[in-house]
Order: structure tokens, then C-alpha cells, then sequence
């Protein structure tokens, strides 16, 4: 049986392990993100080719890509990228954006307003900043 003492340092290196791997940033954050770009997304962003109201910033932001890439629909702020020009890769962005950290009154900016936004890409998350509205 263990005593006490050498139980208590096995308790708390486990512990400060867990806070370590907690906080300390993922590799691809240190790296920097693949790919950033800029989009104003405007009323017509914020209904699907439907006409349905989209209520997510996921789906928004979504929107605004195909808009672009799809609809040629632009506007004078949105710059292009080369991650969402795929399909494939803009049904990935409710995950990749779930995955992030992006505060949730940015997330309410996106759904609630037209603001001009940053997208950092990562390799496994994006991270949105409300550049202005």
C-alpha cells in the first residue's frame, strides 16, 4: 500500500498534467492559421437560396461562402480563399467553427447584424472576429 505523501504527489502531478494539456495551445494555434480572409455579410447572407432565415453563424457564414463561390453574389468587402471555394469544406463549418473560439457576442454580431468579419482557418477550427458592423 502507497502512503500518504507519495499518493499526494502522484494526485497532484496528475492533476498538473491535466491543467498543462488543458491549456496549452494546440500545435496548429502556434503555427499560425492555413488561410484568413475577409467578408461582409450583408442581409441577402442571411437567408439560404430557399429564402429561408438562417439562425446559426455557421450557416450564415456558410451562406456568405457559396454566395461567392457558388451564386457569384459579392460583396465589395468579401475576399476570396481557397479552403471554402470546396463544397465539401463549407459543410464542414459548423464543426469547425463549434471547434474554435470565437466569443458568443461575435457568434450574436454574425446572427443579429451585417458585420464585416475576419475568418482565421486552422486546420481543425475557425475563428471569427467582428471586424465592424
Amino acid at each position: 500500500m502507497l502512503d500518504r505523501g507519495v499518493m499526494n504527489r502522484r494526485l497532484f502531478l496528475l492533476l498538473f498534467l491535466a491543467l498543462l494539456a488543458v491549456s496549452a495551445p494546440a500545435q496548429n494555434e502556434i503555427e499560425g492559421p492555413v488561410e484568413s480572409y475577409v467578408a461582409r455579410l450583408s442581409a441577402r447572407d442571411h437567408f439560404n437560396s430557399n429564402g429561408q432565415r438562417l439562425t446559426s453563424a455557421a450557416a450564415i457564414i456558410r451562406q456568405d461562402r457559396a454566395n461567392f463561390y457558388v451564386y457569384g453574389i459579392r460583396d465589395p468587402e468579401d475576399e476570396s480563399d481557397s479552403f471554402f471555394q470546396s463544397k465539401e469544406n463549407r459543410g464542414l463549418l459548423e464543426n469547425l467553427l463549434e471547434h474554435g473560439r470565437t466569443t458568443p457576442g461575435a457568434i450574436a454580431r454574425v446572427v443579429n447584424g451585417t458585420p464585416l468579419i475576419r475568418v482565421d482557418v486552422y486546420q481543425n477550427f475557425i475563428t471569427v472576429t467582428v471586424m465592424s458592423d
